[in-house]
């Protein structure tokens, strides 16, 4: 069966989301969604690539967008912002041709290349030069049928640190856009005390708005006060966190406890079947923190080629960002955060 490899356009939208909702590997970055809020709120270029069989029938994609930080090289990631990406395709031979023409492509462009997948590919054992890390995992925890049993499941000491902010007077609010400036000012300040630029607003719109009803943001308040919060996004049967945040001087009362609790509500109550807590890296505080809830280490696989390793700077940033003062860094990390690629 020939194989024919293109660019994907505009009018593939619904094509390219059909084939994906319809492959096992999959997830909510694969979708256009994850295109469209890259392209409006950091102006990065993607290259989206279909690969359609003689008939024009879609066999296989896989989502590229290309981070080129002014007066640097490039690096063509697949996909940024997010926890993998990958190729989707319906053989090994599919997922192969187009791994390849990354690599042509990237080449063209005078750029690295990125590959994150949720489970280790045997098609990068073909392709030469590529190294592969391992060292992160995604969190997933398998729901039951609805909240009031999976609460019953939980051990009695979780079950009590999920009652005390409710018994100290915190409420979890579910929502989306409107929520999202009560989210980004506990996000930005949460990133700058860890040392880290922060992404855009902007960002955040974009994603709410491309996913439309598939995602929800979530806040805890203490009183009229936001202290943690969240953005999940919904795709088959699962439910997944990008980001979320909480303000520390409020951690002895968990608030985090509480908002994962409401996503889990939100997500055992309608259907879905797994929650993905996100990536940690094993024996670290939020490995341990997903893992209390019962979650499952699933590692994650990032292959690359002609990387340039971790940048010797980010270390100097991370530990002095946290010192720079909140006005400074709110003006100067979305500029930044754009070109990070994690």
């Amino acid at each position: 069966m020939a194989i024919t490899i293109r660019l994907a356009g505009k009018g593939d939208q619904v094509r390219w989301d059909d084939f994906v909702h319809a492959q096992e590997g999959m997830g909510p970055y694969h979708l256009f969604g994850w295109k469209t809020a890259v392209e409006k709120a950091y102006h990065h270029t993607s290259h989206y690539l279909i690969a359609e069989d003689e008939k024009g029938r879609i066999q296989g994609v896989l989502p590229l967008i290309l981070i080129k930080p002014p007066l640097l090289r490039g690096c063509m990631v697949s996909l940024p912002f997010c926890d993998y990406g990958g190729a989707l395709a319906v053989d090994r031979a599919t997922e192969a041709l187009l791994i390849r023409k990354a690599v042509d492509l990237a080449r063209s462009h005078r750029a690295n290349l990125e590959i994150r997948c949720k489970s280790a590919s045997v098609s990068f054992l073909t392709l030469p030069r590529f190294d592969v890390t391992s060292h992160k995992s995604r969190m997933v925890l398998p729901l039951s049928k609805n909240s009031e049993t999976l609460f019953r499941m939980f051990k009695s000491k979780l079950r009590s640190q999920i009652r005390r902010p409710q018994k100290e007077g915190m409420l979890f609010r579910m929502g989306s856009r409107e929520l999202l400036d009560d989210f980004y000012r506990v996000f930005s300040r949460n990133m700058r005390e860890l040392g880290s630029p922060v992404h855009a607003k902007d960002w955040l719109c974009s994603v709410v708005d491309s996913f439309d009803g598939k995602a929800h943001v979530g806040m805890v308040y203490s009183g009229r006060v936001p202290v943690a919060g969240g953005v999940i996004l919904s795709c088959n049967d699962t439910v997944t966190v990008p980001w979320a945040s909480s303000l520390s001087q409020y951690n002895r009362l968990s608030p985090n406890m509480l908002l994962y609790w409401g996503f889990l509500q939100y997500a055992s109550d309608n259907g879905f079947k797994r929650f993905d807590f996100g990536r940690s890296t094993p024996g670290e505080g939020t490995y341990r923190f997903k893992e209390q809830w019962g979650a499952e280490p699933s590692p994650l696989y990032w292959y690359s080629v002609n990387t340039n390793g971790t940048n010797p700077a980010r270390r100097y940033i991370e530990r002095t960002w946290a010192f720079i003062p909140q006005s400074f860094t709110d003006r100067i990390g979305p500029l930044l955060r754009r070109y990070i690629r994690l």
